[in-house]
């Protein structure tokens, strides 16, 4: 037999009953707010929340984290890249916790990325403070001018080394939305194997990369625990949510004035002064001629941009670090009912896990003091000098810091820190992986601790042959490039030489091509008084002719 429906009411009268019953518990809300509340349980508030728009969602679908799951699960070592602008907010504590109690055989390491868009002193406070709870790299993502790309290298080889039982290791990069995962990862490779953009999201799928022989690196797309309890405008500064998406761009902008100095806002776009956040966007869609029909500023676009250099790091802004004493800076307490708090079922870390992860925590925190006692490179100009330098004891008077001059540009040190007893194994993957951070004297190896600061004069008391004054830097460098200088010279005169003569060649090969052209010319000119129409069936019949006797 069919199965019945299943109907809210039975007939017309029930039905009538039901609907006074809900008109009347309505109108009760409606008139006694506390009442309602109280009806609807303790931990109500009796004030419903307003709808979320689906673009704050960004980094939250069950597809999004089911790719975490399946990194964390692959990866031996998982790094979690953090923006040095603000460490605090971009950590998932859900994801800590969740390593912790369910995957504690994995290495988790912390990287500091973008340390170029905060001052130097800010950098090392910062790893001073999270080094007390994980491993920490400060790390500047580039091509060309990176900044500890050798120290995170030496890591991996030495963990590679450590697990030789195992044939290799993979190591996931995780965090939050445009923290710079993928730039990373480019940055480690020397190529652009991932797809990268200044927007959040253009990650989309995990992807292996092989970084050596016995090491490969997992990319991962940003995600975002939906329990983190960030407003809309957290979500919005912290870049995880896209722009171009928002409905309303105005409401985010109280909280930048807020957090960036007006000096900065100045310098960036010109202005002189602004009553509240209405006034300063009307004065900088005018500025630059975004109005709309009737002349009326277009305000929500011109806080986009605004948005758009504040993603993008083109106006200065960090989180203030905390000092150098022993407490530990907190992170956002978890629910107890949140799944990463529940004691899972994971496998236990063997005796060479403990082994592998105390060794690990030992070599981090060598390299983090290492990077913390050298020069940071900071873009050139881009803050003021109160808070390019800070009151740090180590912040030592008189050596200049590198500078980066944009993105991808930086000036560093020419120290390179790699692997001097590198496995036979990997072979050729291994070499030409230098580090242009800065971290030690030109051509020594990353073991080498003791090596001098840049620019630093040797202080050892031993003579260097040229008496109490000395020779010159200057005089020491002239005499040692003069005869490459020479050579080079020569060489030059020798290579304009041989242009000359090509370029002659090429002339006298010009001008012997155009004079068979004007030869040809003039015999195919027509002759005086033959008209063009019987030169052409000349022509022809010629042509024919030829074509016969080849045939």
């Amino acid at each position: 037999p069919r199965k019945p429906p299943r109907l809210s009411a039975e007939d017309v009268a029930d039905l009538v009953s039901r609907t006074r019953a809900r008109t009347e518990t309505y109108e009760e809300a409606v008139n006694d707010p506390v009442a309602a509340a109280l009806a609807a349980g303790p931990g109500s508030s009796g004030v419903r929340e307003a709808m979320r728009e689906n673009v704050m969602g960004a980094g939250q679908s069950k597809r999004i984290w089911a790719e975490l799951y399946k990194v964390v699960d692959s990866s031996d070592v998982v790094i979690q890249v953090i923006d040095a602008r603000d460490p605090m907010g971009t950590r998932s504590p859900q994801l800590e916790a969740h390593i912790k109690r369910n995957a504690r055989h994995k290495h988790l390491l912390l990287l500091l990325n973008k340390c170029d868009l905060v001052p130097a002193w800010v950098t090392k406070r910062w790893l001073h403070a999270l080094s007390r709870e994980y491993p920490t790299l400060a790390f500047h993502a580039s091509m060309g001018h990176p900044f500890g790309k050798g120290a995170l290298l030496s890591l991996l080889r030495q963990l590679s080394r450590l697990r030789s039982d195992k044939k290799y290791i993979s190591v996931g990069f995780v965090g939050y939305p445009n923290v710079g995962k993928s730039s990373v990862i480019n940055t480690l490779r020397t190529k652009k194997v991932c797809k990268t953009a200044p927007i959040p999201g253009e990650t989309k799928v995990w992807q292996y990369i092989t970084l050596m022989k016995r090491i490969f690196l997992i990319d991962c797309p940003g995600v975002v625990h939906s329990g983190s309890g960030d407003a809309d405008t957290q979500l919005v500064l912290k870049g995880v949510i896209r722009v171009e998406n928002l409905t309303d761009a105005t409401e985010h902008i109280d909280q930048v004035l807020q957090r960036i100095k007006p000096e900065y806002l100045r310098r960036a776009y010109k202005l002189k002064q602004w009553t509240d956040t209405e006034d300063f966007l009307t004065q900088l869609a005018r500025q630059g001629g975004r109005l709309l029909r009737g002349g009326e500023p277009d305000l929500n676009t011109a806080a986009k941009m605004v948005l758009y250099d504040w993603q993008r790091g083109k106006i200065p802004f960090f989180a203030t670090p905390p000092g150098h004493t022993d407490d530990v800076p907190t992170l956002a307490p978890l629910p107890a009912d949140d799944p990463s708090q529940q004691v899972g079922s994971g496998p236990e870390p063997t005796q060479k896990d403990l082994e592998a992860g105390a060794a690990i925590t030992e070599a981090a925190a060598v390299a983090a003091e290492k990077q913390r006692r050298r020069a940071i490179p900071v873009q050139g100009d881009f803050f003021m000098p109160a808070d390019a330098v800070g009151d740090d004891d180590q912040e030592e008077e008189g050596i200049d810091l590198p500078t980066v001059r944009s993105g991808d540009e930086g000036a560093s040190g020419s120290g390179s820190e790699g692997d001097g007893s590198g496995e036979a194994s990997e072979g050729a993957d291994d070499d030409g992986e230098g580090d242009s951070d800065g971290e030690g004297a030109s051509g020594s190896s990353g073991d080498e601790d003791d090596a001098g600061e840049p620019g630093e004069p040797d202080s050892g008391g031993e003579s260097d042959g040229y008496g109490d004054e000395g020779l010159s830097w200057e005089a020491v460098m002239a005499s040692v490039h003069a005869p490459a200088s020479a050579e080079a010279d020569a060489a030059e005169e020798r290579r304009t030489a041989a242009e000359v003569a090509a370029e002659e060649a090429r002339a006298a090969r010009r001008a012997a091509a155009a004079e068979k052209a004007a030869v040809e010319a003039a015999k195919l000119a027509p002759a005086k008084g033959v008209p063009r129409k019987g030169l052409r069936q000349k022509a022809g019949k010629l042509r024919l002719k030829s074509g016969k006797r080849k045939r």
